[in-house]
């Protein structure tokens, strides 16, 4: 048995500096459960959604954030923040280890567009490994949409994603139905963390390597801290769950080159004609002009 623990906290944030509150959580599930070898927050926790608070990286959060792996003893996905970086702003999430040290940093592939404005996509996959324990693949909150990044992620070899989020709207059951549905045809486990408060609407999720729903969470703050076993992830893939299908064998089998991407997705002409990628206007039709009748 591979057995990790990992603490996913839900928070209810405000549109500022979340930064203290933040390290308090940290410190606090840490105390109280000793064994939580890993802690994850939602998308852009420590000072939400504004562009304005982008830093260079490190920088004074970041280095907040190290301080607390390191005093509590874990590792530590706070979430994201805005960078900046050679003149553009990326929205990126560190991984901090045990020891205070920054192992890599993902940049968000899909910003939230046309919503997400004045952010640049990143261009690199990220996986890390945890000694003695697996390797585990990073996406934040609007690339599990395309279900392109989770099947790089598990191609490179992640058992786990980590998917903190930010959602405050209607579509938070489709998102768990997205995560539930990347755990089972990638075979991982899928660790969806969304936010609470003013910031999202909370309803993060935790799916194993089956599907199987190993818990979902309400609006509120949760402490959602459960106990992975790495061993599972290998046993379904070897087998299938309950004996049934492997999906990742049949398509590393399968001779077949999706046309997708052997002719790219501008090729097709019913991605060609979809429009442009900007907001909707009113799906009502103009009304005409009215008639002032004088009598």
């Amino acid at each position: 048995m591979r057995p990790f623990g990992i603490a996913g906290l839900q928070l209810e944030l405000a549109k500022t500096d979340n930064c203290d509150h933040i390290i308090a959580e940290i410190a606090a599930v840490k105390a109280r459960l000793p064994w939580v070898d890993m802690v994850v927050i939602g998308e852009l926790a420590l000072f939400g959604a504004g562009v304005s608070h982008a830093q260079t990286l490190p920088g004074p959060a970041e280095t907040k954030m190290c301080e607390a792996a390191r005093a509590a003893g874990v590792w530590l996905v706070p979430g994201s923040l805005f960078e900046q970086a050679d003149g553009c702003v990326y929205n990126t999430a560190p991984v901090i280890d045990p020891n205070g040290r920054v192992v890599t940093r993902y940049r968000k592939i899909y910003p939230f567009r046309p919503y997400e404005q004045g952010v640049t996509a990143g261009d690199q996959f990220v996986v890390f490994d945890v000694p003695n324990v697996g390797r585990f693949g990073m996406s934040i909150c609007y690339d599990m949409w395309f279900p392109e990044t989770t099947r790089t992620l598990t191609w490179m070899g992640a058992e786990v994603i980590l998917h903190p989020g930010m959602t405050n709207t209607i579509d938070r059951d489709a998102e768990l139905a997205i995560a539930r549905a990347s755990a089972v045809t990638n075979q991982v486990y899928f660790v969806d963390i969304n936010v609470a408060g003013s910031l999202g609407v909370g309803k993060s999720g935790i799916f194993g390597p089956g599907g199987e729903v190993i818990h979902e969470a309400g609006s509120g703050h949760e402490v959602i801290a459960v106990e992975l076993d790495l061993d599972q992830v290998t046993r379904v893939r070897e087998r299938g769950w309950h004996g049934l299908g492997q999906p990742l064998k049949s398509l590393r089998d399968t001779p077949i080159e999706f046309p997708p991407y052997r002719d790219g997705f501008a090729a097709s002409p019913a991605f060609a004609s979809l429009g442009p990628l900007e907001k909707p206007r009113s799906a009502r039709p103009a009304s005409p002009a009215l008639k002032v009748v004088k009598s």
